[in-house]
């Protein structure tokens, strides 16, 4: 049972946003839209209050800085980036990021829904009443399988250049850190992708760190400023440095399974090498330490 509130704002307001997002999400699904070019006039004309024409001709670095064509994300530098996945999504991602950097990002009464708007056309998968709060940061985006009724608070990062798996109903709180590469410690550049997957109604709550390949089973609890370098059974609570279950929910309404995420019995997929100099792990291989374990 939700502890919210349902809060209205004045009808002509909602009727404007509605349509401006209705707009929004036609022209993205139309092929013939150019993405680049949509991005920068929305960003001219949200934050400066003119056209991208009237923008370069007065303050041309301005404008320029506004075109995704004319910036970089971290994610273009890394070997394991599907460079063309990501210059599909990396439009959007601008105008996520700055747009959350505005009074259109910190209203909730339209940012939330813009960024569900958005994260349709991201996301490997995104199901209904996703909700996203502000200055939420991602790898890649298109690596991001996202279930229904799924939350995400504010200054969240979401490493998802190995993927990531958010079941229907997980709550990632303020400030958590979600990882799915991890470097060796004993060379740097040997860099490996593990899919981190977090169940069904599973809170990962304030200033925690789940580190790559972990699965958070259904109905888990990772504490706060905790940091997981494993997984948690169903029903679980983890807390520590490093995350240990110390002990588990008490549920009396029949919680008690089927699970859709049960770490217990998760076939882990396989770990990729993310730079080519490095061969794949083999199953027979000892797994090396990580720098970030």
């Amino acid at each position: 049972m939700t502890w919210l509130i349902p809060i209205n704002i004045a009808e002509d307001g909602q009727a404007t946003f509605d349509h401006f997002l209705t707009d929004l999400q036609r022209q993205l699904q139309d092929p013939n839209t150019h993405r680049a070019e949509l991005v920068r006039e929305l960003l001219a004309q949200t934050m400066y209050g003119r056209t991208y024409a009237e923008l370069l001709g007065h303050l041309p670095v301005v404008a320029l800085n506004l075109d995704p064509r004319n910036i970089t994300f971290e994610a273009e530098y890394y070997m394991a980036t599907d460079q063309t996945r990501f210059a599909q999504v990396k439009p959007l991602l601008w105008l996520w990021k700055n747009l959350d950097l505005t009074p259109l990002g910190q209203n909730p009464a339209f940012g939330i829904a813009l960024r569900r708007v958005l994260a349709g056309f991201i996301f490997k998968k995104v199901g209904k009443n996703f909700k996203c709060w502000q200055n939420v940061e991602f790898s890649v985006g298109y690596n991001m399988e996202v279930g229904d009724e799924v939350v995400i608070h504010r200054h969240v990062l979401l490493d998802d250049i190995g993927g990531i798996e958010l079941h229907d109903g997980a709550s990632v709180s303020d400030y958590v850190n979600i990882y799915s590469h991890t470097h060796s410690v004993i060379d740097g550049p040997d860099v490996t992708l593990k899919k981190t997957v977090i169940g069904r109604g599973a809170r990962i709550t304030y200033h925690s760190t789940i580190l790559a390949g972990s699965v958070v089973s259904d109905d888990a609890m990772l504490a706060t400023h905790a940091l997981l370098r494993g997984d948690i059974a169903p029903h679980g609570i983890a807390m520590g440095l490093p995350a240990r279950t110390t002990r588990y929910k008490s549920r009396d309404d029949g919680a008690s399974g089927p699970y859709g995420v049960d770490s217990r019995h998760w076939t882990h997929g396989p770990e990729r090498k993310a730079n080519p100099q490095f061969p794949d792990p083999t199953p027979t291989q000892t797994r090396l330490p990580s720098a970030d374990e």
